[in-house]
């Protein structure tokens, strides 16, 4: 696509400073910057630039421009990237893992990995780029080394979505080529939209040609036409035995002089051409040459969740495929490891291999500190990107049937396309006019429904189109028009602080609307899709984009910036997937938003918490040279994604299964609690019943804290304190994130004494003989039940109460709490959550005993469809901070689980997209 004279100065200002050490120092952006206004004043400099990049004139910037610059510039250079985490297998630990970085990297060439390099660092910062560097250096030293005479390699990565994990897979191919590596296959999903994407990647990054054309790599001058890879697949087609026999011209792998890839759909036949082509080629398998395996969203439909001698069809292929090599090394890359890690890591049979657990490794990506990932959106405390709709539960009920029909749209919905026509305006005004739009609505998983709300939005879409066209560039034109108006609301509410001016705004949409290149397109994605959604080269796509479980796995939406997303499960990997919002947003992150639920808000920001407690886990791993299988455990027992797992896996078996739930490391809190006033009235005197009785002396400089309570003490009071239970049967407290049962099992079955802390705060009303105040709080009405906002009931150090300071001065030294650098991408307010986190488990790692934490509330009612906004409740609520970490285990619970309540909590059912 054409670039502008913005984009080619800009770049001028790149190249200059890319001469300068890393990070760079402070203010050599702007110095750098002032010294390219000095040189742009001098006319023929200009016309030299823009002659070199074949622009007929480059226009001076005004201050504006600059100042937009400058921070462009630090977005793109103030990026941290830190090297990801490994934990490896007891035989991995026994192997050379140094094999490639500091030996067969150090002695060749590395041509495919030096073009990589060379490629990609015009797109990325040099320290995401280090990143990647490092982290497949990783990889590679886990799996085989090509000039072994056998191995079998199982291994996963685990990234974020949408960070970038087909950059690190690709970059992994090409270094697997400079090993030696001679046949690698990427299986890209399920989808065709996702495997051509990936195909398109590869053929960048790694091949060089898509057909007979020159792309990526191949355009490169020290490209090697004698070295490019063989590649029996292109993003037209998908794996078929008569093409790939045609491609390779008779040729094996004997005597090709480079590799050869496939890349393929996740799909039983396609898996078929690839075992019976290379078993024509080779009738006893391939002794001489490696494989290497990449499966990309493994924890999609890789996973066998049958009997171990009677596998589903994709896993089976899968294993027969790495069966043949004699020399294999298999990596899953997903974002949402549950389901990996709950396979069997002793199945092995004598005509199938072993199956897919990771047994030798498990690699976690960091994300660089530019993606905009689920924490910046669902632990930012302020909700910036966060829009809720309360609005369309009427319109598009989520029980809805595949037949439902819509006649209009929420008007959440009609403001989020509104927002995301302005957002176009911006980028433009932002001289992004060569980059792609997108806007994601995915409300169903219905196919027919989908075609039904893309028509209602081509109708609203066509009333804008025709308003704008009519009037946009028209004077005050929001006075006269309606339509206008609405857009105008829309950019007030939403971006009242953007550096562009209503009119300059408005006036650009126009040009962007009436232009038949430029102007918005809708489509949808699904099994029936008519027109493909195609991300041209040549010209910037603005895309509404309708779909839903096509465009839930791996497949990226260019330049997203609004999603109207109502679609819930409560499993964590499929939730997380659906997701497309994640990625890359550098010059337009602050436009972003996400319009949603209250409750689909709540629950992503659980699934984060969840998985940033496993990333913890899985660092306190590594350091303890723990191995896979114990990560596996801890998310099979992990309080808020074990059971999701277990059902998962384990529904194939009627009648009760065996659950077990680690509560060691964790804090459950009551953040869901009744609206019964005479509940919560009975509550409050459970509490104040349990602090009379004789708890032993309280501790000095610790008023309302009690330390060696008999847990007899904490029986009578769990047994006595009414927690919200929901409609739905729930005994559990899986629902609401309490889970009592379990908690219950713990306290009677572990023989110890406990702490017990009562808090105060500073709201009403006050309880004078312990000087305690209640804590103020804010909750919403949820019906019949309130949840705490942010569902946390105690603040972030309540648990230092167990503690000596001491401790707990070295606890913040270690997580580095005192010396977190700031950085001007605003982002601390985050980052400090996740190390008060870090801290939070540390603490409980360091206690001797379960710590019951007492807390009476000062509430007041928040949210805007409630009719009591503003009032003040008093309530009742508790938490326990179970002591211990990943390294103890004497808070496991095992309870049986009838399936039936299983299938009753988490029952989805299926679509047709």
């Amino acid at each position: 696509m054409e670039t502008n004279g913005y984009q080619v100065i800009k770049k001028q200002i790149m190249s200059s400073l890319d001469g300068f050490p890393k990070p760079l120092e402070e203010g050599k952006i702007e110095t750098t910057i002032e010294d390219m206004k000095g040189t742009l004043k001098i006319p023929s400099v200009l016309e030299y630039i823009a002659k070199l990049n074949s622009i007929e004139l480059i226009e001076p910037l005004d201050e504006k421009q600059w100042e937009r610059m400058i921070k462009e510039l630090e977005s793109d250079y103030d990026v941290e990237a830190k090297i990801g985490v490994v934990v490896t297998g007891e035989k991995q630990k026994k192997q050379d893992n140094t094999w490639w970085s500091l030996k067969r990297k150090l002695e060749q060439e590395n041509y495919y990995s030096e073009l990589y390099r060379n490629y990609m660092s015009k797109s990325l910062p040099s320290e995401v780029l280090k990143s990647i560097d490092e982290d497949t250096d990783v990889v590679m030293n886990h799996i085989g080394n090509p000039e072994e005479t056998y191995f079998e390699r199982y291994g996963m990565v685990v990234g974020h979505v949408q960070s970038g994990k087909t950059g690190n897979y690709s970059n992994l191919v090409c270094k697997a080529a400079d090993a030696g590596y001679k046949f690698i296959v990427v299986i890209a999903g399920s989808m065709n939209n996702l495997r051509n994407q990936t195909q398109e990647r590869i053929n960048a990054t790694f091949i060089g040609r898509d057909l007979n054309e020159r792309v990526g790599v191949g355009k490169l001058a020290h490209y090697q036409e004698g070295k490019r890879p063989i590649s029996l697949t292109s993003t037209l087609k998908d794996f078929n035995k008569a093409d790939a026999d045609r491609n390779s011209q008779g040729m094996s792998l004997d005597t090709t002089p480079g590799p050869i890839i496939v890349v393929i759909k996740k799909n039983t036949k396609t898996l078929e051409n690839v075992i019976s082509w290379l078993k024509n080629h080779y009738t006893k398998g391939v002794v001489n040459h490696s494989m290497l395996l990449i499966d990309d969203e493994s924890d999609y439909a890789s996973i066998n969740t049958k009997e171990e001698n009677n596998p589903t069809k994709i896993n089976e292929k899968i294993r027969v495929l790495l069966k043949l090599f004699r020399k294999s090394s298999y990596v899953a890359y997903t974002a949402t490891p549950y389901a990996n890690i709950f396979i069997d890591h002793q199945t092995e049979t004598e005509e199938l291999g072993k199956d897919l657990f990771p047994d030798d490794f498990i690699y976690a990506l960091n994300a660089p500190s530019n993606y905009f990932g689920a924490e910046k959106i669902f632990l930012d405390v302020e909700r910036k990107a966060h829009v809720e709709v309360k609005d369309a539960k009427d319109i598009i009920p989520s029980s809805h049937k595949k037949n439902y029909r819509i006649k209009e749209l929420p008007k959440s919905l009609e403001d989020a396309i509104r927002l995301f026509i302005i957002n176009i305006g911006i980028r433009h005004l932002r001289h992004q006019e060569n980059q792609h739009n997108s806007m994601l609505i995915h409300i169903t998983r219905f196919t027919a429904v989908h075609q039904n709300i893309a028509e209602v939005v081509g109708e609203y879409y066509k009333v804008l189109k025709k308003n704008i066209s009519t009037d946009g560039k028209k004077y005050q034109s929001e006075k006269r028009n309606e339509v206008i108006n609405d857009i105008k609301n829309t950019f007030e509410y939403h971006h009242k602080n953007v550096e562009f001016t209503w009119e300059e705004i408005i006036s650009k949409v126009t040009d962007v609307i009436t232009n038949v290149m430029t102007e918005v397109q809708i489509f949808e994605v699904h099994k029936d899709t008519k027109l493909k959604l195609e991300y041209r080269n040549d010209i910037a796509t603005n895309a509404i984009v309708i779909g839903g479980t096509s465009l839930s796995r791996g497949y990226t939406l260019e330049g997203l910036s609004v999603s109207y997303f109502l679609r819930n499960t409560v499993f964590y990997d499929t939730l997380m997937q659906m997701g497309r919002w994640f990625g890359y947003r550098g010059g337009y992150e602050d436009l972003c938003k996400i319009y949603t639920t209250k409750e689909i808000f709540s629950n992503f920001k659980t699934i984060i918490e969840a998985t940033i407690d496993l990333v913890e886990d899985l660092k306190e791993m590594s350091r303890n040279e723990m191995t896979p299988r114990d990560f596996g455990l801890a998310v099979k027992q992990h309080p808020d994604s074990g059971l999701q797992v277990t059902a998962r896996n384990k529904l194939k078996n009627a009648g009760l299964i065996d659950f077990e739930m680690k509560l060691d490391g964790h804090l459950k809190e009551t953040s869901w609690i009744c609206k019964d006033e005479s509940i919560n009235i009975k509550n409050t005197e459970v509490i104040m019943d349990l602090v009379n009785r004789d708890l032993g002396s309280v501790q000095p400089k610790k008023p309302r804290y009690w330390t060696n309570v008999n847990k007899k003490l904490v029986v009578n009071f769990l047994e006595k304190f009414k927690t919200y239970q929901p409609k739905q049967e729930d005994d559990l407290g899986m629902r609401t994130k309490m889970p009592i049962k379990f908690i219950k099992e713990y306290v009677d079955q572990v023989d110890t004494n406990w702490d017990i802390a009562l808090y105060s705060g500073t709201g009403d009303p006050e309880i004078k003989e312990f000087n305690v105040k209640y804590q103020a709080r804010k909750v919403s009405d949820r019906g019949d039940f309130y949840e705490v906002e942010h569902r946390q009931v105690s603040s972030g150090n309540a648990e230092e109460i167990a503690l000596n300071k001491s401790i707990i001065e070295q606890i913040k030294e270690e997580k580095e709490i005192n010396t977190a650098k700031r950085n001007k991408q605003k982002e601390q307010g985050v980052k400090d959550l996740i190390q008060l986190f870090s801290v939070r488990k540390a603490i409980r790692n360091k206690m001797k005993r379960p710590l019951l934490m007492l807390h009476l509330i000062d509430a007041t009612i928040t949210n805007d469809d409630s009719n009591r906004k503003g009032e003040h409740v008093q309530l009742a609520a508790f938490g326990i901070s179970f002591p211990g970490g990943i390294q103890s285990s004497f808070g496991n619970v095992k309870l049986q689980v009838n399936t039936v309540y299983i299938e009753q909590m988490l029952d989805e059912e299926d679509g047709d997209d």
